[in-house]
């Protein structure tokens, strides 16, 4: 077995579920035809137990005993992909029974964890005999025990995770030095994707390089860097093997903050360090996400925008007019790790999301253990259908528009870091990207 796959054999013997699983790879979606498929990634689930990306493969698990099934080397494979390795030669690396998938059989007793795209679910149904999008008890099981292993982290997977946050942290020095007036959003992208492919590394989300940070999502990248502009970037790195990065810094495409743009920064800053300070071992999530909800709205009164004591405002929701979604989540081999498993990954067994706007879109309520990892990521925004339309008409009432209007050159702000609970409380790993005011205008440019 190769060394690389030490971690994975650990896994399996850790994951605690008896009886049949299966765990598929998946396929590569076609663009337009089958010929011209989109880049391959396997299943996360996969990765984790196998470690290598093996398109059509399926993992099987037996009582504790693991195999890997998939497609035999075909005649043709040296001409069009190069020598692929034999069925032993894999098994050999991967220190695991591989065989060929014409002999996989299963039963519709087989757990397994239903997959995103059409064809590896048509797949799934057909080997079990039953339709996977309908739940079973074992596949509960399944997803539980999955669960239960990956939302806290190996060494194995923490190396991964430091990695990512090296390459990530590459990236946003390159994208802050890439900036300045006159160039295009895609520029600067182009810049941060390049620190990470020459690391061998590509991205673990679409990027969001934007003007317009008031876009939560903004994949676009036509726009122009402007004098007076903040620029927002979101990019995080995908190590080989899978694990995620997630970074957002804000920084002025001048170089220099505005004293309003300085002002709100400052506020935001305050909020993300304040949630850091409450990452701990038996902390629960959503009193993070609180805390900085808090801090946040202690620093907006002060500035005059919204009116009223903070801890009423708070529970009011009011400074979700400002910072509507949750303070992170989970992150591992998936960037919101672990979410094609649906709130029974984000949320303990009890606990169900808020209906209260904001609050409702917290990803994660789980008390925080040593081994996870977060992200923390606070932010202010000025969204035109939260501030402007009819549906927060009673929680307006609370913002002095009059001051509001002088943070017109504000968008949106958002610092976002990757957070490590340890033993004793918790690592920023990406404490290597500039965040403070004066590292932020010294980097860029």
């Amino acid at each position: 077995m190769s060394a690389r796959f030490a971690a994975q054999v650990s896994r399996r013997g850790r994951l605690d579920f008896e009886g049949s699983a299966l765990l598929p790879a998946g396929y590569a979606p076609p663009k337009n035809y089958a010929g011209n498929p989109f880049p391959f990634r396997a299943s996360s689930h996969f990765l984790y137990f196998v470690g290598r990306a093996l398109e059509g493969a399926h993992c099987v698990v037996r009582d504790g005993a693991w195999t890997v099934y998939v497609d035999p080397p075909d005649d043709d494979d040296a001409l069009w992909h190069g020598p692929r390795a034999s069925l032993s030669e894999l098994a050999e690396t991967l220190g695991c029974a591989v065989r060929a998938k014409s002999e996989l059989a299963l039963g519709p007793e087989t757990a397994t964890l239903e997959a995103s795209d059409l064809r590896t679910r048509a797949e799934q149904s057909a080997l079990l005999g039953r339709d996977v999008s309908v739940r079973t008890a074992s596949d509960e099981r399944l997803a539980e025990a999955v669960i239960a292993i990956r939302s806290v982290h190996d060494e194995g997977a923490v190396a991964e995770l430091r990695a990512a946050a090296e390459a990530t942290t590459a990236a946003h020095l390159a994208g802050m030095e890439a900036t300045q007036v006159g160039v295009r959003e895609f520029e600067v992208s182009a810049a941060m994707e390049y620190a990470l492919a020459r690391r061998g590394m590509t991205t673990a989300y679409g990027s969001i390089v934007t003007v317009h940070g008031e876009v939560l999502h903004n994949h676009h990248h036509d726009g122009t860097c402007a004098a007076g502009d903040l620029l927002l970037a979101d990019v995080g790195a995908e190590t080989v093997s899978g694990f995620a990065g997630d970074v957002t810094r804000t920084w002025p495409v001048s170089g220099k903050f505005s004293a309003t743009q300085r002002d709100v920064y400052e506020v935001v800053l305050a909020s993300q360090e304040r949630a850091i300070a409450a990452v701990k071992p038996g902390a629960r999530y959503r009193a993070v996400h609180l805390e900085a909800c808090l801090a946040l709205t202690e620093g907006l009164v002060d500035l005059g925008i919204l009116r009223g004591a903070p801890s009423d405002l708070v529970e009011q929701g009011a400074h979700a007019l400002f910072f509507p979604h949750g303070v992170g989540h989970l992150l591992g081999l998936d960037v919101h790790d672990m979410e094609d498993l649906g709130d029974r990954a984000g949320y303990a067994p009890g606990r169900k999301r808020s209906e209260q706007f904001g609050l409702g879109y917290l990803r994660l309520d789980r008390d925080l253990e040593p081994g996870m990892a977060v992200t923390i990521e606070p932010g202010f925004y000025q969204v035109p259908a939260i501030l402007e339309g009819g549906r927060f008409a009673e929680l307006r009432e609370r913002v002095n528009a009059d001051v509001l209007a002088k943070f017109a050159d504000v968008r949106g702000i958002r610092i976002e870091d990757d957070v490590l609970v340890t033993s004793v409380g918790s690592e920023v790993l990406t404490a290597g990207v500039p965040k403070s005011i004066g590292e932020v205008e010294s980097a860029v440019g």
